[in-house]
């Protein structure tokens, strides 16, 4: 076991800088938000295939065999495979994406869109999440080339498009699933690396994002007994919302196994209104926000059971509480009900990562032996792919060696000995799977 961590060796960061420099370089051109800002993941395709070219069969330089897989012009995926000796016998490292997250260069105190380097930190859109990443696995099968290392396993790695919109599909690695590209990956632990902080990821969230519009009538603030305040129903509804979603979905035994930093929430992120003067009780206004739900609960539950309040306090309306003495939210005399709705965009379900799995086991081994400790952790934040990826049958362990800290953060940066350590557990994983 000891040999293949020492033939392996340490980081080479010379070279690891001088790729991630490379990638960073295109992080402005990878931004995705669409359909202002469509990432180009083939320009991140282009240095990864050019560092791992002279140890292909594509030159014939060495053994990794190298695919580009695109759905869409420019958007492609790049599937690496370091050939085993034991067919069958997988171990993958999957999730490093090739798009990143908005930034705006004003509000940065650096560029976020080239490599700067302060020390230990390397700067840039992406460090963290998750071209660092993308630059770290291409130097571990740059190595494995290098090397030309005999192991029984087939180490296999997977460069992603379109990780950061999901609400898009069709590009990335739900394509390469519905295509059976990924199958054989289930012969082995998958490892999604797409993390932070070095410890394993156990857990993640569910996501129901909603939105609640609630009608009204306009009038003067003036003579408020004459309205029906849209804003005052939407405070008070909510609550009502929010109380009954607490019941019904209180903090779950599992989750402290897990170790999840919070149990399930439903809050408010953004309120609008049509506009109007101040002295103006609109007819409208809408609350979005969403549902983080641990794994251990089922979204369409929630979003049934959402539906059903929204419902029952509809029906109700004249019950529900009121601000001061004359607001209200029926008018007889005029046959008007305040209302609301609810509708909801398009959802993800949380995982619970198999704590027995042997992934499992070889990833917190090798966490604790480079880290000095391990420590897994859960976070109701999403990975709405490696959901679908263990519904399917695959063993999916996720980590991660940039900083949570500045993850989708302005003036985002890694540690260059995280990315040193990440490698050291790399190396240590493909040597306990050879045991």
């Amino acid at each position: 076991m000891a040999d293949i961590e020492q033939i392996l060796g340490d980081l080479n960061k010379d070279s690891f800088v001088s790729l991630l420099k490379n990638i960073i370089g295109e992080s402005k051109y990878v931004q995705n938000n669409p359909p202002e800002l469509i990432p180009e993941e083939d320009r991140v395709v282009t240095h990864v295939w050019n560092s791992l070219l002279p140890y292909s069969t594509t030159t014939g330089g060495g053994p990794l065999i190298v695919n580009h897989v695109s759905y869409f012009p420019k958007r492609g995926n790049l599937i690496v495979e370091y050939p085993g000796t034991e067919p069958g016998k997988i171990l993958s490292f999957v999730g490093m994406h090739m798009d990143v997250v908005t930034a705006h260069p004003s509000d940065w105190e650096f560029d976020p869109f080239s490599l700067s380097i302060d020390g230990e930190k390397l700067r840039g859109r992406g460090t963290t999440d998750c071209l660092g990443h993308v630059a770290l696995v291409t130097e571990l099968m740059k190595k494995l080339g290098e090397t030309k290392l005999k192991l029984k396993s087939t180490v296999v790695a997977v460069f992603i498009a379109n990780e950061e919109n999901s609400s898009i599909t069709g590009v990335g690695v739900d394509a390469l699933v519905k295509d059976g590209l990924l199958n054989k990956l289930k012969g082995g632990p998958l490892f999604w690396i797409d993390t932070a902080d070095k410890q394993p990821c156990i857990g993640t969230g569910g996501m129901i994002p909603w939105k609640l519009h609630f009608t009204g009538k306009l009038f003067h603030s003036g003579l408020p007994h004459k309205a029906i305040n849209p804003l005052e129903l939407g405070m008070e509804a909510l609550k009502e919302l929010q109380s009954r979603f607490y019941k019904d979905f209180p903090p779950h035994k599992e989750e402290q196994i897990y170790g999840f930093a919070t149990p399930s929430t439903m809050k408010p992120t953004q309120w609008s209104y049509p506009g109007g003067g101040i002295n103006q009780i609109p007819a409208e206004c809408t609350i979005s926000g969403d549902v983080r739900l641990t794994p251990f609960y089922s979204v369409n539950d929630v979003m049934n059971k959402l539906q059903e309040y929204v419902d029952e306090i509809n029906e109700n309306i004249e019950k529900l509480d009121t601000r001061g003495p004359v607001s209200k939210y029926v008018l007889p005399e005029e046959n008007l009900r305040g209302s609301l709705t609810v509708t909801f965009n398009e959802v993800s379900s949380g995982v619970a990562c198999d704590l027995k799995s042997r992934g499992f086991e070889v990833l917190c081994k090798a966490t604790e032996k480079v880290v000095g400790h391990v420590k897994p952790y859960s976070i109701t934040g999403t990975l709405p792919l490696i959901r679908e990826l263990k519904d399917e049958g695959f063993d999916v362990q996720t980590a991660g060696y940039g900083l949570m800290a500045t993850y989708h953060a302005k003036n985002e940066y890694c540690l260059l000995s995280d990315m040193c350590e990440g490698y050291r557990i790399f190396s240590s994983i493909i040597s306990q799977l050879e045991a």
